[in-house]
């Protein structure tokens, strides 16, 4: 139930992807980590298990909390989480790693391109080869992952937002097809179960942006709608400020309630999602809820100071959420805490 802006990077320094096509090492890769090259370079050939060990790489370095969140699922599922991180992640990056819009359009392009061959049957990158066997295995549809890349497609022309309606369509693209992909990982497809984890997904892609209206703002994206700015009357250059006035700790008050409601409306998703998932989702939510209560705290001034969930809250989270599946799942996920809060 991540969606892709809560990803945190890693400093590891990504495989270049300067051509999603590319099989061989070139001299350029010399400086970079052979091994990580290699397996960026695999060609078609590739067997299943090197790709999946590429996509457990990618999951593993870039997201930090990713082998907790997976113990909190059954260990039939984890190759498929990293499976379905992999590309979202490698999605992203195609994007943000290039060198202009028009450069990062055109890979894009040919990256959905081999979504397409791979729901054919045809993968040869090797996280489409891993994807291929998710694919497979759980009957999952090409609709939300073409939606991701199209969402991606987006960022590199549509930079700031008139409405809300706009706002959330994207997140609709952007965020919405990472939870209904989870879902269907354990086949399940009810259109109201879908709809709860709508809200959720969506409450946390906007909690996300609103905990980061500064960073967003240097980067030149601006997720706060048009209409809302006017109707408060917060100029965008008040957004490059050190702190904000009085109307814009309102205006984000007003956007934080909202996402509030979304992640009360999508609550019961904890309850009714396939029992497998639960832990995990309601981790999630947790840490959503916990994003806002920190823009809470700040009196909303996310201009002054960025929310930071603390490292003791953190692990009241996972504990719940360990909660779910029982003591007997609950002792290697706690190791794997404990040894990652001594270093």
């Amino acid at each position: 139930m991540w969606t892709i802006h809560q990803m945190q990077r890693s400093p590891l320094k990504l495989p270049d992807k300067s051509t999603v096509y590319e099989n061989t090492v070139d001299s350029h890769s010399q400086a970079r980590d052979q091994a990580a090259w290699h397996v960026a370079r695999m060609p078609g050939g590739s067997n299943l298990a090197e790709a999946e060990k590429f996509c457990r790489q990618i999951a593993k370095s870039h997201y930090e909390n990713f082998s907790v969140c997976t113990c909190l699922v059954p260990e039939r599922l984890r190759q498929d989480f990293a499976n379905i991180y992999a590309f979202s992640r490698w999605s992203d990056d195609l994007g943000d790693e290039s060198e202009s819009s028009t450069e990062a359009t055109e890979k894009l392009h040919q990256w959905r391109n081999q979504l397409r061959q791979c729901f054919h049957g045809e993968a040869c990158h090797p996280i489409f080869i891993a994807l291929r066997s998710t694919i497979d295995r759980t009957g999952l549809s090409i609709e939300p992952f073409d939606d991701l890349v199209d969402a991606f497609c987006q960022d590199q022309v549509c930079r700031v937002y008139t409405t809300r309606v706009q706002l959330y369509d994207y997140c609709r693209r952007s965020a919405n097809p990472v939870g209904r992909i989870v879902l269907g990982l354990e086949q399940c497809f009810d259109s109201q179960l879908i709809a709860l984890s709508d809200q959720i997904c969506t409450g946390l892609q906007l909690i996300n942006f609103w905990q980061d209206i500064a960073r967003d703002f240097t980067a030149g994206r601006i997720y706060l709608p048009e209409e809302d700015r006017l109707r408060w009357g917060v100029s965008i250059e008040e957004l490059g400020a050190k702190s904000g006035s009085i109307h814009f700790r309102n205006m984000v008050k007003e956007q934080v309630q909202c996402v509030r409601e979304m992640f009360d409306e999508g609550q019961a998703l904890v309850r009714e999602a396939p029992r497998s998932l639960r832990p995990a989702i309601g981790l999630f939510l947790a840490g959503g809820r916990a994003v806002a209560d920190g823009i809470e705290r700040i009196q909303f001034d996310t201009l002054a100071t960025r929310p930071v969930v603390s490292r003791i809250r953190k692990l009241s989270f996972v504990f719940q959420a360990l909660c779910f599946r029982g003591v007997e799942g609950m002792i290697e996920p706690m190791r794997r805490i404990f040894s990652k809060q001594r270093r």
